[in-house]
Order: structure tokens, then sequence, then C-alpha cells
């Protein structure tokens, strides 16, 4: 089985609708690191939360901003991570997704 896996990038995140009408067209399952890509058209993704990654970077700002040297601040990795499925993609290439899997998902784009 052929399949497709996108990580974000600048360059695909502007084409992000068009990958997505192409792997819809092929008839490829999808895979990609954010969930801009699903809300575009793709089957799912799997990634750290946006917003909790933009709220610890405003942390770090403020601490910042509060007279923190950088180098004194911790190096953190994402603590929450996203599962979204895409339905109506799923229905397009003619792929069930299992109840479990659907029950795991944090969203469902019907």
């Amino acid at each position: 089985m052929n399949a497709l896996i996108t990580v974000r990038t600048a360059l695909l995140i502007s084409y992000r609708k068009q990958i997505a009408d192409l792997v819809i067209k092929n008839r490829l399952p999808s895979m990609s690191e954010g969930g801009d890509f699903v809300e575009a058209g793709g089957l799912m993704s799997y990634s750290s939360s946006d917003a909790e990654v933009f709220r610890r970077a405003a942390y770090f700002v403020d601490r910042i901003l509060k007279g923190a040297k950088p180098a004194d601040l911790p190096v953190e990795q994402p603590k929450k991570f996203e599962f979204i499925i895409n339905l109506k993609a799923a229905k397009q290439i003619g792929l069930t997704i299992p109840p479990n899997v659907l029950a795991r998902a944090d969203r469902v784009i019907k």
C-alpha cells in the first residue's frame, strides 16, 4: 500500500490544499505533522498541540522580559499531543477507520 507522510515546512504548508487534493485524487492515505493539513482535506495527523506550544512560548517570553537569562531557562519538549482524523477524507479514499482508533482521536472532522 502506498501512502504520503508530510512534515511541516513553510513550502508544504503553503501547498496543503493541493497536497490534500492530490492524495484524495490518488486514493492515498496521508499522515501529517499538523492539524492544518487535516483541515485542508488530509486524512490524519499526530503532532504537538499548537495551542500548548504557543502558550509555553509566551511563558518563556514573559520570563525573559522579567529579566531571566535565556541560557538559564530549561529546554522543554512538548507534553501535549493531538490526534486528528478527517472522516470525510477517509470516505473519499474508501478507508474505514476502526471505532477503537476513532475513540482515541482528540478531534474528528466529519
